[in-house]
């Protein structure tokens, strides 16, 4: 079984959005949001999961708690060497 990574929803979405995805064995993962150009904006998850399904919730902020603009964000999660990343859109 391989690594998953599903569309959030709802997409596009204003302020929150959950974000599901699926790991085949007990691993550390991590989830995050990218801006288009490639700037971290946010970790969503960070740390070790048992095998199973997940959903999170990004709450449209960045680290620091400021309302992320408006505009495409990419989603990122990293479970051992496996990397998956999808698109969403935040719409003020």
């Amino acid at each position: 079984r391989a690594l998953s990574l599903e569309q959030n929803a709802p997409n596009p979405f204003n302020p929150e959005t959950n974000i599901s995805f699926a790991l085949p064995a007990a691993q550390l993962a991590k989830l995050e949001v990218y801006d288009v150009l490639g700037q971290r904006v946010a970790v969503v998850w960070e740390g070790a999961l048992a095998p199973g399904h997940y959903q999170m919730r990004w709450n449209g902020r960045d680290d620091q708690g400021r309302p992320a603009a408006s505009g495409v964000y990419i989603y990122r999660l990293q479970g051992g060497t496996q990397i998956l990343a999808k698109r969403m859109v935040l719409v003020r």
